[in-house]
């Protein structure tokens, strides 16, 4: 389904940065497989690789909190994506809406937008 050939390297994976549509906010980054980019663009909901659980994974599938996508760009070596994505609730399983919500001096800088106590039981 894939048109434009991307570089998954010997792994089969290449990072995918998630940004906010609206905001530019950057939310986070994980990895994308063929079969994860095919599926994000079937259904228009972000899909990535877990290289710890080795599985692909649908945003928001247990917390709520997908990521609609509304265009999957690619850089120019492509070897990286840029999903820009409309995020429901948080997007990072910290509870706040980025994964990068704080500096390398410990400074919190981002929102926490849910509790992830209540959200993962």
């Amino acid at each position: 389904m894939t048109d434009l050939e991307v570089d998954f390297g010997d792994d089969g994976l290449v990072p995918a940065v998630a940004q906010d549509a609206d905001s530019g906010d950057v939310l986070m980054l994980a990895y994308v497989t063929p079969a994860a980019l095919d599926r994000t663009r079937e259904t228009g909901l972000a899909h990535y690789y877990s290289r710890s659980r080795e599985e692909l994974w649908q945003k928001g599938e247990s917390s709520g909190h997908v990521q609609r996508v509304r265009e999957v760009r690619v850089d120019c070596d492509a070897d990286t994506l840029l999903y820009l994505v409309e995020q429901e609730g948080g997007a990072c399983h910290t509870g706040h809406r980025s994964c990068f919500y704080r500096t390398v001096d410990g400074e919190h800088v981002g929102e926490r937008v849910f509790d992830p106590e209540t959200v993962y039981e």
